[in-house]
């Protein structure tokens, strides 16, 4: 039996953080994983989905005349773009590797973990046998896997996830008959308008199903119709409020049964799709099956291990962070969240988790960025607020770059300048949503941005511009009958 500080379970973006963190300290840990180091973020998820749609961006051609630009036809080779995304995993991958950690002060166990008790571990090695591994404290970051409808014919039929999708790529190049191969993405979060905007810009012919009225529910509709617009743009058919009723094989296609979600019907909606592909994008949930987690009398809801503000789960001596807790499934709130068990677990003055100030980005083209409440949220939560707006068509650099359409939008309280949450649509949001970020997380103020001085021209000049609408809101008609009698008397 070997005896630690802390046992970490998942080498993924939460439990490298812990674990790092945790033997930088000082502290004796281990770490346990079962699969590739680096988890879903860095092998199937962030990374390669990221570099799939840097490819994208690269082969998409129509905006070249804008500039004054011609192009010769772009020609895209599936396996190149599959051996590319390879690569650039391989790059980062040193980064969350069994070397650097060990290089760090940690014992990387590999094999697949389950809890004994409140502080004990059995490891069913990789390599044979098992060993048995007691800790003071037990850190479960196990992430999450991908949900899959229980659509009938769908298990039969077959069907990708962004944990296959990227592997399959270079089977694109011969699949189907037509121009590009045939794609049904089952999803309109996230992760499928991404991957449907990337591939269908790869010469993919793809299909959009989202049961949802419209795509990106968590997003302010005017966002999430920029999306649904550049996507049709690009030559996704998207289908919202549609709903897959069935599955079935035929002649070596995959036919979906399409049917509206909703009481009203699809305008112009086909009942019946034939695709050479399904990638399912419906959602993650949290990976626990297999941990013993009854054994510890940690108890699991149905957004996954439940904890409290501290991060302990049920059981004192046990934590969790990440995916497998939720609410965010978002690489650098995994991050965040692992900064926090560290104290807890090992340190004697504690911490709470923030979710105040929570950012994240959709990497379309444009990019969705938000950070605290949008209009949707604010409107839900019966909470009070005004919005400012700034389009991009009056930023200089937007125009320059072609990239006038899109929109700021920063939420404050009626008649005050405190930021209740901002979102982004437009080129490099996920970059610029920061500054607000920043400016939240300091409790600045919506005017602090005007007294900044921004370089011109760049982007990030709305929230600038945003500054000043907001100061020129607070001068009401009753200030300014006042500078006006104050100017009357500088006159004499």
């Amino acid at each position: 039996m070997d005896r630690y500080n802390l046992v970490v379970i998942g080498a993924g973006s939460a439990g490298l953080v812990v674990a790092a963190g945790a033997a930088g300290l000082g502290a004796r840990v281990a770490l346990v994983e079962m699969g590739a180091m680096g988890g879903e973020c860095l092998n199937t998820g962030c990374v390669p989905s990221k570099a799939l749609i840097r490819s994208a961006r690269t082969a998409r051609t129509k905006r070249l005349a804008l500039h004054g630009v011609a192009a010769a036809p772009v020609v895209v080779t599936w396996p190149a773009i599959a051996a590319r995304v390879r690569e650039v995993i391989a790059a980062i991958a040193p980064h969350d590797s069994v070397e650097r950690l060990t290089g760090l002060g940690v014992e990387v166990v590999q094999g697949r973990a389950r809890l004994v008790s409140a502080t004990g571990v059995d490891v069913a090695l990789t390599a044979g046998g098992t060993r048995r591994l007691e800790a003071k404290t037990l850190v479960i970051a196990t992430g999450s896997k991908p949900t899959v409808p229980p659509i009938p014919g769908l298990a039969d039929a077959g069907y990708l996830t962004n944990e296959t999708v990227f592997e399959a790529m270079e089977r694109f190049a011969t699949a189907g008959g037509g121009p590009g191969p045939r794609l049904a993405v089952l999803g309109g979060g996230p992760l499928g308008v991404e991957l449907a905007q990337a591939l269908a810009r790869l010469g993919a012919q793809i299909t959009l199903i989202e049961v949802q009225a419209r795509l990106l529910p968590r997003d302010d509709p005017d966002a999430a119709e920029a999306v649904a617009i550049a996507l049709r743009e690009d030559g996704v058919r998207v289908w919202s409020g549609t709903q897959c009723t069935r599955v079935e094989t035929t002649g070596g296609a995959k036919r979906l049964h399409l049917a509206p979600a909703g009481n009203e019907p699809g305008v112009g909606l086909p009942p019946v799709i034939d695709v050479d592909q399904v990638i399912v994008a419906t959602g993650r949930s949290a990976r626990v099956d297999g941990l013993g987690l009854d054994q510890a009398g940690v108890l699991v809801e149905p957004n996954g291990i439940s904890v409290d503000a501290r991060l302990r789960t049920a059981c004192p001596s046990v934590y969790a962070c990440g995916d497998v807790i939720g609410p965010y499934r978002f690489t650098h709130m995994a991050n965040q969240q692992a900064r926090v068990v560290v104290q807890n677990a090992l340190l004697p003055v504690k911490t709470r988790i923030d979710y105040r100030v929570v950012p994240w980005c959709t990497f379309t083209d444009p990019e969705v960025a938000r950070v605290g409440l949008n209009e949707t949220d604010a409107q839900t939560q019966g909470v009070p607020f005004r919005t400012i707006r700034v389009d991009l068509a009056a930023n200089d650099r937007a125009v320059c770059d072609g990239e006038a359409r899109g929109f700021l939008k920063v939420l404050t309280p009626p008649g005050r300048d405190d930021i209740l949450g901002a979102t982004l649509v437009g080129a490099h949001a996920g970059e610029l949503i920061h500054e607000a970020v920043l400016a939240m997380g300091k409790r600045l103020r919506l005017r602090d941005f005007a007294a900044a001085v921004h370089v011109y021209p760049t982007l990030a000049e709305a929230f600038r511009r945003a500054g000043d609408e907001s100061r020129k809101a607070g001068f009401t008609p009753g200030l300014q009958g006042l500078m006006r009698r104050y100017f009357a008397w500088q006159r004499g």
